[in-house]
């Protein structure tokens, strides 16, 4: 049966494939820490758990075995048991509910991440795959721990393009998806700024978010169009529609061979006023990309993306090699590196760093100055990556002239002990201060009187000023980079560093979208930062663009107060 799921759609595009669902227990599982004389009970549950489902394994083993192919079935079986009893997953999860005092799911969940890093590591594609039946396996223990009743899919052959669908995504989780390559990603929760939605328009691929029930009513295989600019998602639709979509995503991949043809052309207006387009980045891998789409530098580093998904932090030499390995390979070009941002969305300890409100609490600046030995290893990372290129430090979420002051003294210190080894650095090292606080925009004179250059973080920028946490679908529709307040902020901190002469640039989503780009150009803004596969989307925009024709309808849109009435000039002005 063919039926439309309504979303928000957070990346353009067409996807057409199967369905891929993810594990949806695991998402039910906690983390609970438990006194001493429970761990011998929380073990007892755990072998109940795994009785439970040896018995199941075995009741449908033994209903299938006359069956219609009933040997396939079983041996399918057999390896549900194998998998089942293999002491990496059932005498080792034992192992830790005692050595970390935990619950049973959350010992089965931690040994299972081990049991999958084994079956990556399998060179024979077909021994690969049954990474799946791990997972099967897995979701069946822990249904028979949380209370839930057993149950096993078939297994299933795909053919073509698999499209992820999931309850939500944390960074980590996306990150670790890339390598997959996933055609889109569709989930029941997030924002239009979550960090899924980022990161998948990093990887320009549809995604659709806060779709709510898409993880109960698409099955596995299923067939789905993801229409990313609708919002849509068409499960299994009929021959007349897949027909149109597959017509509409042919279109869109000509008109993305046609955009191919201004990768070297100089971003210029109409009127001759230079505009440098820099690129986003996670990984040093993603520099390909950059020159790929004709980057004229790297505005954004996201450093953060280093510390995730591993059990230890990155050494300063393992730093080191990937910020100088992006600082060579841009070839003079800026290379602008972000210290971490960890907190709010992105943990490299989840079960330690939990806050009420994790935006407002411990993160970015805020982390790095209450842990100064991983700060201290950080910006000796990078200022040794400096004496290899073109390399400007970038500072998240500042507040305060304390913070900065207190940045700056840690930079110090840092530029001192490695003087002290006779290390080389970049003495001259630009400091930057990202403005994603009220606080900040508010009181930036004093911040350009420290500071080197200014990079203007949307996204938080937004959520802050608005008061709306942009990964909780439940306000999303409140999200508005369109209100007069957020567009006010936006033009004092561009014309204030423009009047005294210190570089600013917009790094935030409003810099990767083109609907905004005539608007930033008559807030006078002159470099933009956004990820790769936007840049010539942004480019396309600016070649076309006079700035005379601009500035007075961005005037206006900065007297009004209504952001029904900013959408109307935003549309004559884009037009």
């Amino acid at each position: 049966m063919s039926f439309v799921l309504h979303g928000i759609g957070v990346s353009r595009g067409v996807a057409i494939g199967h369905a891929h669902l993810t594990s949806h227990a695991a998402l039910e599982v906690a983390h609970h820490i438990l006194p001493l004389n429970k761990i011998s009970s929380e073990i007892s549950r755990l072998d109940a758990a795994f009785t439970t489902v040896r018995e199941e394994l075995k009741t449908l083993h033994d209903s299938v075995i006359s069956g219609p192919a009933s040997a396939e079935f079983g041996a399918f079986l057999d390896l549900h048991r194998m998998i089942l009893d293999d002491p990496t997953l059932s005498s080792a999860a034992k192992t830790y509910i005692s050595q970390n005092l935990c619950n049973a799911e959350w010992a089965v969940t931690q040994q299972t991440d081990v049991l999958l890093a084994q079956f990556e590591e399998i060179e024979d594609a077909y021994l690969r795959e049954r990474k799946a039946d791990v997972i099967q396996v897995v979701e069946r223990v822990l249904k028979a721990l949380l209370g839930h009743p057993g149950y096993i899919p078939p297994p299933i052959k795909r053919t073509g393009d698999s499209i992820l669908v999931a309850y939500d995504l944390s960074p980590a989780d996306v990150l670790q998806y890339k390598q997959h390559r996933f055609t889109a990603f569709i989930t029941d929760l997030g924002g239009s700024t979550s960090h899924t939605a980022i990161v998948a328009r990093s990887l320009n691929i549809p995604s659709i978010v806060a779709l709510h029930n898409a993880r109960q009513l698409i099955r596995d295989n299923d067939v789905l169009i993801v229409d990313g600019d609708q919002g849509l998602v068409i499960v299994n639709p009929d021959k007349r529609v897949f027909a149109e979509y597959r017509s509409r995503q042919n279109q869109l991949e000509i008109e993305e061979q046609k955009l191919k043809r201004i990768r070297t052309t100089a971003a210029k207006t109409l009127d001759g006023v230079a505009v440098e387009l820099h690129a986003n980045i996670e990984l040093p891998q993603d520099i390909e990309q950059v020159k790929d789409n004709g980057a004229t530098g790297v505005g954004l580093f996201r450093s953060e993306f280093l510390f995730l998904n591993r059990d230890s932090l990155p050494s300063e030499d393992e730093q080191f090699e990937a910020y100088c390995t992006v600082a060579k390979k841009m070839r003079g070009l800026p290379v602008t590196i972000r210290t971490f941002d960890l907190g709010a969305d992105k943990n490299i300890d989840s079960d330690k760093r939990v806050a009420a409100n994790p935006a407002l609490g411990l993160r970015a600046i805020r982390l790095s100055l209450a842990e100064p030995k991983m700060f201290h290893v950080q910006l000796r990372a990078i200022l040794r990556a400096s004496f290899h290129g073109n390399v400007r430090i970038l500072i998240p979420m500042l507040s305060s002239v304390s913070e900065i002051n207190q940045t700056l003294r840690s930079i110090e210190r840092a530029k001192e002990s490695l003087q002290n080894e006779e290390i080389p650095f970049d003495t001259d090292i630009q400091i930057g201060g990202m403005i994603e606080v009220p606080a900040a925009a508010l009181s930036l004179d004093i911040f350009m009187e420290k500071l080197d250059f200014l990079s203007i973080g949307t996204n938080d920028l937004i959520q802050y000023t608005l008061a709306i946490d942009r990964t909780d679908d439940t306000v999303a529709h409140l999200y508005e980079p369109l209100h007069p307040a957020v567009l006010r902020l936006v033009a004092h901190i561009i014309r204030s560093a423009n009047h005294a002469e210190i570089p600013v640039e917009v790094c935030g989503e409003m810099a990767g979208d083109p609907s905004f780009t005539r608007l930033l150009l008559g807030f006078g803004l002159r470099e933009f930062s956004m990820f790769p596969t936007q840049l010539l989307t942004v480019k396309r925009q600016v070649l076309r663009s006079n700035l005379p024709d601009i500035i007075h309808t961005a005037e206006k849109i900065l007297r009004s107060d209504s952001p029904e009435n900013i959408r109307i000039l935003l549309t004559k002005l884009n037009s």
